[in-house]
């Protein structure tokens, strides 16, 4: 018998197509999950930085616009401020009071901030090296930073200073009869100045870290050469300990500009107010609050609160300009 002829379509037809294989799923490229992964952290963060953003919307840029609006108005807490324009910023400056501010606060600054500084330092020099005892006197030292900006400090140390108590005793035994410092216009201020160098700890701590990173092998190779400890000291360990000078330095100016609750207490609430006698105790920031909750002169006050903040910013850029030429960094050696 003849075969029966399929044609070729038929065979097809009959043949079993080939399984097609599962094509495997392309895996996600790598930069899209990069991506992806720091979206979620950049998420994150900003959800743990929400609290603090609130903190500071309303809490210190809030009150420091409207601050910026009053003080170019009139306005005593009970009424709606009226706009006045510069007429707080012209009074300001032909009121002799606020001069003497300016005047007491500046002389702070300058005398109180270097001394604190240097005393600090010294101190710092003194507790570097291993010694006995010598977390109990780190202990000792810094305490005071701690306690000595508060109401009961100030008030112990207008009575140790007071006359017949007990510096004026220790005083008359040398020789020495002042009186008491307390009433007397020419010591008001250095009571007030010799309160904040015995609050010498912060920038210890501070100076005490930055020593320990001056490698020893420069002082044993200056010490080979013959130099003496007064020129290591300026030849190594100033220009080394620099950058923590100058953060020091800038946040100790920045610290006694906003001096307020030691300075009204040693000058007192009486009848010669807490400026003291003949206002030579009147900080700046006392003599604010007194016009903005004394008298009633938001408006003034906060024309006062916007000129302190332009006169630390004017030295916090003088002191950024001018490091360049004593401020030495590591990067800037290489």
């Amino acid at each position: 018998m003849t075969p029966t002829k399929t044609s070729a379509a038929d065979d097809l037809g009959r043949k079993d197509p080939a399984p097609r294989e599962a094509k495997a799923p392309k895996a996600a490229p790598a930069a899209a999950l990069a991506r992806r992964r720091g979206r979620r952290e950049t998420l994150a963060g900003y959800l743990f930085l929400t609290p603090w953003c609130v903190g500071i919307l309303l809490l210190t840029l809030g009150p420091m616009l409207v601050s910026l609006y009053l003080a170019f108005t009139d306005y005593n807490l009970f009424d709606s401020p009226k706009w006045v324009g510069l007429k707080n910023f012209r009074e300001m400056f032909q009121d002799d009071r606020w001069w003497t501010s300016v005047d007491v606060t500046l002389k702070y600054v300058l005398i109180g901030t270097p001394l604190k500084l240097l005393v600090a330092l010294g101190v710092a020099l003194l507790l570097v090296k291993p010694r006995k005892g010598q977390g109990f006197y780190r202990s000792a030292f810094y305490a005071p930073s701690l306690i000595g900006a508060s109401v009961s400090i100030g008030i112990v140390w207008r009575s140790i200073f007071q006359d017949d108590a007990i510096i004026d005793k220790s005083m008359s035994l040398f020789g020495w009869d002042v009186g008491g410092w307390i009433g007397d216009p020419d010591w008001m201020l250095p009571t007030l100045v010799t309160l904040t160098v015995w609050q010498f700890g912060a920038p210890m701590v501070i100076f005490l870290a930055g020593l320990k990173q001056v490698p020893r092998e420069l002082y044993e190779a200056a010490e080979m050469d013959g130099a003496g400890r007064w020129r290591r000291f300026r030849s190594i360990t100033l220009p080394m300990i620099s950058p923590v000078l100058f953060f020091n330095l800038l946040l100790e100016l920045i610290h006694s500009f906003q001096v307020f609750t030691s300075a009204v207490v040693i000058g007192g609430t009486g009848g010669s107010g807490a400026g003291g006698p003949a206002d030579s105790l009147l900080v700046y920031t006392w003599y604010l609050y007194e016009q903005g909750f004394r008298n009633m002169r938001m408006g003034y006050a906060s024309a006062m609160a916007w000129m302190l903040m332009l006169g630390i910013g004017l030295v916090t850029v003088v002191l950024f300009k001018t490091q360049r030429g004593w401020v030495h960094y590591e990067e800037d050696a290489r």
